[in-house]
């Protein structure tokens, strides 16, 4: 059972407490007093603690700064019945986790139970995952404990020390270049370079040059020689992202680079031995793009030795809880805000919302809402509305294995928010965050036009 520390001078408060929390199911010890709450921190381990600020003999404020000494992660709610800013103020920047007055409110103290409860909890779950899936700083970073992620990293993680090229599948947003670290880092290359060469935002002419260098003069505009990525690499890691938009005169100079462990700079007919892993990372369907012409099978073949696939949002909901609660730190502390965790809606809503772009789109919807927070805990209008939205009706809802389609999703929310805006497709698509024209264009393939 959920273990608390109720810790309060008054006899009568303190057995109200007591039978409160016993019947919400809670596994409840009681102190008389701070010195008291310190021994029994000191003895054995607390889910959570609920303590007054006023006691005879060693108070709360001095009993919490004993407690952070001993176990800063467990959350201590402050209560008293003297409220002040002062007060408040200090017990927050002591460590404790929330500070409530008396005569206590039931309602907001279960919440603010649960919110604590549920930090710790998620904390946990995160550190054990990453003692269980990390064997250094690479896996480490990754938060998830779904089965889906579990696979993906316990792949990843055991073709890491080798030196087989790896081809990382995922959609766009789920994290693959993340993966890719990750498997450098773990690596015996890992104290050389890692270099990340994006192949989708580069024309094909600068592409070439990235990767293979060239010498002054080349081309038009070619005034220094450049080294080239392989070059940059060499000894370490090079990391191909969305290696699919490669145009075919560039896959074959990449295969001979692959096959021969050299490469030549534009402009220059001596070759230069390189010594890099090959990792590589696309959205695309490569056996496809591959029987259509698109990709060189002998390419595909070369870069598909060991094949990581990345799992969409979607198929990780259990894991929406852990990233959210991971970013919203990340950006609490980036923008110097005290923003403590989610409320149950705001994590209703964003564990029913179908997630099209993935972890990026979850981090750009966490960092918004910490921006736009204006109390403690996120709640559902500060996330983007098609977030907020979610679930609100039973067209969002998940289908019955768990996830709806994520056509599904998208028609649902542009249909909720037309009704919202009574039928005033202008304001609809100001709403959605998109233009007029794309509206128009979607409705028209939903047959809602």
């Amino acid at each position: 059972m959920t273990s608390i520390l109720i810790v309060d001078d008054d006899p009568g408060h303190r057995s109200m407490l007591e039978t409160l929390l016993a019947g919400w199911g809670y596994a409840i010890t009681s102190a008389g007093d701070g010195a008291e709450a310190v021994e029994n921190i000191a003895a054995g381990p607390f889910d959570a603690v609920l303590m007054d600020v006023r006691m005879a003999g060693m108070d709360g404020l001095t009993a919490l700064k004993k407690i952070m000494e001993l176990n800063s992660a467990i959350p201590v709610i402050i209560m008293t019945a003297y409220g002040s800013v002062d007060t408040a103020v200090q017990a927050l920047k002591t460590g404790a986790f929330d500070y409530l007055l008396k005569p206590l409110d039931f309602e907001l103290l279960r919440h603010t139970l649960d919110q604590a409860l549920e930090h710790t909890r998620l904390r946990a779950e995160n550190l054990d995952l990453k003692k269980a899936l990390g064997t250094g700083d690479g896996f480490a970073s990754i938060v998830g404990k779904s089965e889906a992620m579990r696979d993906c990293v316990a792949l990843a993680s055991q073709v890491a020390p080798s030196e087989a090229t790896v081809l990382i599948t995922g959609e766009s947003g789920t994290g693959k270049e993340l993966i890719a670290r990750a498997i450098h880092a773990e690596s015996p290359r890992a104290p050389e370079p890692f270099i990340a060469v994006n192949c989708a935002a580069l024309p094909d002419s600068l592409l070439e040059s990235e990767l293979f260098g060239h010498e002054k003069g080349a081309f038009t505009g070619a005034e220094k020689a450049r080294a080239g990525r392989f070059i940059a690499a060499d000894g370490g890691t090079l990391f191909l992202d969305e290696v699919g938009e490669m145009a075919l005169p560039v896959q074959a100079k990449l295969l001979r680079v692959i096959q021969e462990g050299e490469v030549s700079r534009l402009g220059s007919d001596k070759p230069v031995a390189v010594d890099v892993r090959m990792l590589a990372a696309t959205n695309r369907d490569l056996s496809a793009d591959v029987r259509e012409g698109r990709f060189r099978e002998d390419l595909f073949y070369r870069l598909n030795v060991v094949a990581v696939h990345v799992p969409p949002l979607r198929d990780r909901r259990g894991d929406i809880p852990l990233l959210a609660s991971h970013f919203l730190e990340r950006y609490a502390a980036r923008n110097k805000k005290t923003v403590k965790g989610f409320t149950p809606e705001a994590m209703d809503r964003m564990s029913r919302y179908g997630w099209p772009g993935n972890v990026r789109e979850l981090e750009n919807a966490v960092e918004r809402a910490v921006v736009l927070a204006t109390a403690e805990y996120v709640d559902a209008p500060q996330l983007p509305p098609e977030v907020a939205h979610a679930g609100e009706t039973s067209e969002c809802a998940p289908e019955a294995d768990g996830a709806a389609t994520l056509d599904d999703v998208e028609r649902s929310t542009i249909l909720r928010t037309l009704r919202e805006t009574d039928g005033n497709k202008s304001e609809a698509a100001r709403r959605l965050g998109i233009t007029r024209a794309t509206l128009h264009k979607k409705l028209k393939r939903y047959g809602e036009s």
